[in-house]
């Protein structure tokens, strides 16, 4: 069984909602969609309070000369403010507030359930194929949130294959799973319109062994209907879902250390989420404004997946799913690995929310830091071939040069360090406090070799 070759954890998969069908979720009173729902530049508000909108309506626009992509109205009725609201990182952010009245669709957006091939749309071209992705506003689903049509455009490298992530390692979660189960035609039209779109003519899809239905039911279909799309099944382990692990894992190269991208070995990953909103957009001229997104915890009483639109509270779908638990709780945007503790059950869902995870306070609870051991077992772990307890250190010591040198910016935040820590020591925290003072250090000296 295939898989990457460094590092890498087991924590317990915890796949409580993995049988649950995909439900509706009920639409909120009230929509809130921040600006920043990608990486790079904020959208920019086209509406204004008083605007009539319906769902697909382009509520934001990119900002110019920069790296971004437009943001669309998953419900209709009226804009009550354009003001900030509090995102899943705990910060302000710009928002448009809109008040939720009746479900218009625009017309220009396909609702029939009819499966659209490439067959017939033969007119189809991979430059048409991108436009409509990026008017569309598609990013990456699994949590990266970078605009999908830059990915499909790489300067310099001409890509071989697309691979799609359908790993979905972080435990607790499974809406890649269901999508893959209950969509699969349309995920693997999907797929071939990406490969289209990036010029190549062969494409995988990696999936992990705990998901055997999905493996047996793309299998089954690639060979049927898809001969250019080969499923990997790969051998359970975490962070499997990382851009160059699953290269490794699934065509046996190794992308360099940054600035380098996986283009650069021939390979466009992209998440099964995404192949999804790819088909929806191009075939459907669906925007992007509702995902599905797992609610779940040992503790919650009907851990459930959603398909929900964007800008609806995760207090919503919480309580959709018998509301939180007595006693102390912490609730994550993610999984218990990358996923990030929330201020407010209030905050959103975005185009990046995979999951929302409800922990008890002892499940939750860090114990007590201890000296390390020197152990150097997160150096065994680390799927990157990082040092994480000299980089903790340095960081905590701000020792900036230091951690550049010693590759602190490979760091992919997984998490694996910190996880099989005997000690207890936050080696995430003080890496990601690192990681991001040593990129603004950097960005600074760019902009002033600029100037």
């Amino acid at each position: 069984m295939k898989t990457f070759r460094i590092g890498g954890v087991h924590p317990a998969e915890n796949k409580l909602s993995a049988r649950e069908p995909i439900k509706v979720a009920e639409l909120p009173k009230v929509a809130v969609f921040p600006m920043g729902q990608h990486i790079g530049a904020p959208a920019v508000p086209v509406v204004q309070k008083g605007d009539k909108v319906k769902v697909g309506t382009l509520i934001a626009k990119p900002a110019e000369n920069a790296l971004s992509t437009s943001i669309f109205s998953s419900v209709s009725g009226t804009v009550q403010k354009v003001d900030t609201v509090v995102d899943a990182s705990g910060y302000k952010r710009p928002a448009v507030y809109i008040a939720v009245e009746g479900d218009e669709w625009e017309e220009s957006i396909d609702r029939s359930d009819k499966l659209v091939t490439l067959k017939d749309k033969p007119e189809l071209t991979p430059e048409s194929i991108i436009e409509k992705v990026k008017n569309a506003g598609i990013v990456g689903m699994g949590g990266a949130c970078f605009p999908t049509h830059v990915k499909l455009m790489p300067p310099q490298f001409k890509p071989q294959w697309v691979i799609i992530n359908a790993v979905e390692c972080e435990p607790y979660l499974t809406a890649d799973h269901r999508l893959m189960l209950e969509k699969a035609d349309e995920v693997l039209v999907g797929v071939e319109l990406l490969m289209k779109a990036a010029k190549v003519t062969k494409g995988f899809i990696g999936i992990e062994e705990n998901k055997p239905d999905a493996i047996a039911l793309l299998t089954e279909k690639c060979k049927a209907q898809h001969p250019n799309i080969e499923v990997v099944p790969l051998k359970t382990k975490y962070p499997q879902g990382g851009e160059k692990q699953l290269i490794d894992a699934v065509v046996r190269r190794q992308v360099p250390a940054p600035p380098a991208l996986p283009v650069s070995v021939g390979a466009i990953i992209q998440n099964v989420g995404t192949a999804y909103a790819v088909y929806e957009a191009v075939m459907k001229n669906k925007p992007l404004f509702e995902r599905v997104v797992t609610v779940t915890g040992k503790r919650l009483k009907h851990p459930s997946n959603f398909l929900t639109r964007m800008g609806t509270p995760m207090s919503q779908l919480i309580d959709a799913c018998g509301g939180l638990p007595d006693g102390d709780a912490k609730v994550i945007g993610g999984g218990p690995m990358m996923g990030k503790a929330l201020v407010n059950t209030d905050v959103p869902i975005c185009k990046g929310s995979s999951g929302v995870l409800i922990l008890s306070g002892e499940e939750a609870r860090r114990k007590e830091a201890q000296p390390c051991i020197r152990c150097a077992k997160c150096v065994g772990v680390c799927p990157m071939g990082l040092e994480p307890y000299l980089l903790a250190t340095c960081s905590d010591k701000k020792m900036w040069d230091k951690v550049e040198v010693e590759g602190i910016t490979s760091c992919i935040e997984c998490g694996s360090c910190q996880f099989t820590c005997p000690s207890n020591r936050p080696l995430l925290d003080l890496v990601r406090m690192g990681k991001q003072t040593v990129m603004n250090n950097i960005r600074a000296r760019q902009m002033a070799a600029k100037k």
